[in-house]
């Protein structure tokens, strides 16, 4: 079974709920991991939205999750560091931690949600931007999977 990850808030392809963009509570959603590949020793993930008008807009970069997680729970607090060991990298705001999707008025903009299931962990400091944390995650990654979501403003 290949990598893959949900979320039991929307399926591939749909609506985000408010609760987790800026309209609502703008809290990280819940996200299952299934099928991951032998040898997993940490984790790295990375949302961002390549609609936004001024080029892709990062929305969360998580990473050195540890390898015997299976999903990460709703609401993670933006810290940069959790206590089981995760770090979290900086959105398109400059800020630590997920920051939901805020998009202007229009046609609704993808959310492009990239788990990497790595070989070793990337033992880095917190507060690494999305590039360097995918970047580093390609490089270690033994498997990678996608959950997409939609949000739009009227």
């Amino acid at each position: 079974m290949a990598l893959k990850l949900t979320s039991p808030q929307w399926r591939h392809g749909e609506t985000i709920p408010k609760k987790h963009t800026a309209d609502g509570s703008d809290v990280s959603p819940p996200l299952h991991f299934e099928g991951i590949p032998a040898g997993t020793k940490g984790f790295a993930l990375v949302c961002d939205d390549p609609d936004a008008p001024v080029g892709t807009w990062v929305h969360w970069a998580i990473y050195d999750v540890p390898g015997v997680a299976r999903g990460l729970p709703e609401g993670i607090p933006t810290v940069a560091s959790l206590p089981d060991g995760s770090r979290q990298g900086k959105n398109s705001w400059n800020k630590i931690g997920y920051g939901g999707p805020s998009p202007p008025p229009g046609k609704p903009h993808r959310y492009f949600f990239r788990l990497y299931a790595l070989r070793e962990p990337l033992n880095a400091a917190s507060g690494l931007s999305a590039k360097e944390v995918e970047a580093a995650a390609r490089a270690r990654s033994l498997e990678m999977a996608e959950l997409m979501g939609t949000y739009g403003r009227g």
